[in-house]
């Protein structure tokens, strides 16, 4: 019983290294960004004042111009109100699943109903716009009455220039 103990933790932790070497930025990422020239934001949340905060954010950086055309930038940022991968789905039957980062859904084997999407959160993904790698991602909670209803785009370009010029 003690050795299946073992194999079992044995392999949740290589699974978990795995999964979390598979959904790192490739090692030239940072320096990916900082060469690019011009961005185009795609805002997929919708929310106008929440697009507008992200888009005033991006230029008061400075960094980059930013493209009408994905065609024409370097860089492609995404803003969502969804994960950029994985997530939680509840089947028809009332049956529970997993989408994992390629869009494949895993249906649980025993349902399990107490998982929560995370739906107050926004999320910035970073693409290289010629081959399409994923050069950086985070979430940001949805602010309020304190921080700013409308400030979590904002926000997230604030951490991306942060972390890509430390």
């Amino acid at each position: 019983m003690k050795r299946r103990l073992q194999l079992v933790v044995f392999a949740l932790v290589l699974t978990a290294v795995s999964s979390a070497a598979q959904t790192k930025a490739p090692p030239d990422a940072k320096s990916r960004i900082l060469s690019a020239k011009s961005v185009y934001f795609e805002d997929q949340i919708g929310d106008p004042a929440v697009r507008q905060e992200a888009l005033q954010q991006l230029k008061k950086w400075g960094r980059f111009k930013i493209a009408k055309d994905s065609k024409e930038a370097d860089l492609i940022l995404v803003l969502s109100a969804d994960p950029r991968k994985g997530g939680y789905v509840v089947f028809s039957g009332g049956q529970t699943g997993t989408v994992d980062k390629n869009g494949d859904i895993q249906e649980d084997p025993v349902p399990t109903f107490n998982k929560q999407s995370p739906i107050r959160y926004a999320y910035l993904t970073v693409y290289d716009a010629k081959n399409g790698d994923e050069l950086w991602n985070a979430e940001h909670q949805w602010g309020g009455a304190l921080t700013g209803f409308h400030s979590a785009g904002a926000r997230l370009i604030k951490k991306l220039q942060k972390q890509v010029e430390k």
